[in-house]
């Protein structure tokens, strides 16, 4: 009876003891592993290629098929517009344009600004040959993408050509500036008036002159060969020596000869002044 009422007891503890506080299986559930935060990203580093800024959208989205309706819409080119027209290049670049299946133009466009800077006079007083020069030393004939101007090898090939001491054309960037140095003209590419896969515009702000439109500075600037000593000289200079110690040689000769005449010759009159003396006497 005993041990009956013992279990009854034990059984009842047991299932009080379950109700009231459960087994926590939360604590022996394993623990799952913290997730790790991503992470962060490595900043990209900069490009150290030069990036020309783009200007305010002036060009279609299509391929042009006029320049000069790029230059109009951007409104500062003007005279860069009158330009091309009056010497009639735009046409010749229009259709180079259109034609061309690979390689494409680069253009330095000067603005308004840019030429008003250029000395009163100046491009009046340019015939129509050196107008076209100054046009084409502004063009490369290729493309050059606003990212890719460290890539060019100096001196620079222009439409108007490539003569290093005439048509100095010299690229430097650094940074986001590109500079353009002709030897006589520093200016800088201020930014990007248009660029597809065939074209680039670049404005300016200088007008870039050739070097060969003053000639004064050619001359300075070209490196002065040393003439080299013809072999004839040494052989004038050492005949004229020898010519010199030959005369000398042969004038001492002629006076001495002189002196040894008259000496001769004073010696026999003596000699002919005492015989006709001796005569004198033996006849007295």
């Amino acid at each position: 009876m005993k041990q009956q009422i013992l279990f009854s007891f034990s059984l009842f503890l047991l299932t009080f003891s379950s109700f009231y506080y459960p087994i926590n299986t939360a604590s022996t559930a394993p623990a799952s592993s913290p997730k790790l935060a991503p992470a962060p990203k490595s900043p990209s580093p900069a490009s150290s290629k030069p990036l020309v800024p783009t200007l305010p959208d002036t060009s279609d989205s299509t391929t042009p098929d006029d320049i000069t309706k790029i230059l109009k819409k951007a409104k500062t080119f003007a005279i860069l517009t009158r330009l091309l027209k009056t010497t009639e290049i735009v046409d010749n670049l229009n259709s180079q344009l259109i034609t061309a299946k690979s390689g494409g133009l680069t253009i330095f466009a000067p603005d308004d600004s840019a030429f008003s800077n250029l000395k009163p006079g100046f491009l009046n007083s340019l015939n129509e040959n050196k107008k076209i020069e100054l046009l084409q030393f502004h063009i490369l004939p290729q493309f050059v993408d606003s990212n890719n101007f460290d890539s060019l090898s100096n001196p620079v090939e222009t439409v108007a050509g490539k003569d290093p001491l005439k048509l100095p054309f010299n690229v430097e960037s650094l940074g986001n500036s590109v500079n353009i140095s002709t030897g006589v003209v520093n200016a800088t590419v201020t930014g990007v008036v248009y660029q597809d896969n065939k074209l680039a515009i670049y404005r300016l702000d200088k007008v870039l002159l050739p070097l060969d439109f003053f000639p004064s500075k050619v001359h300075a600037s070209a490196p002065v060969a040393a003439k080299a000593p013809k072999a004839d000289d040494h052989k004038d200079k050492s005949s004229s020596a020898e010519d010199n110690e030959d005369g000398e040689t042969t004038q001492g000769q002629k006076k001495s000869g002189a002196v040894s005449f008259i000496t001769i010759e004073g010696t026999r009159t003596m000699l002919v002044s005492l015989g006709v003396a001796f005569v004198a006497v033996a006849m007295i």
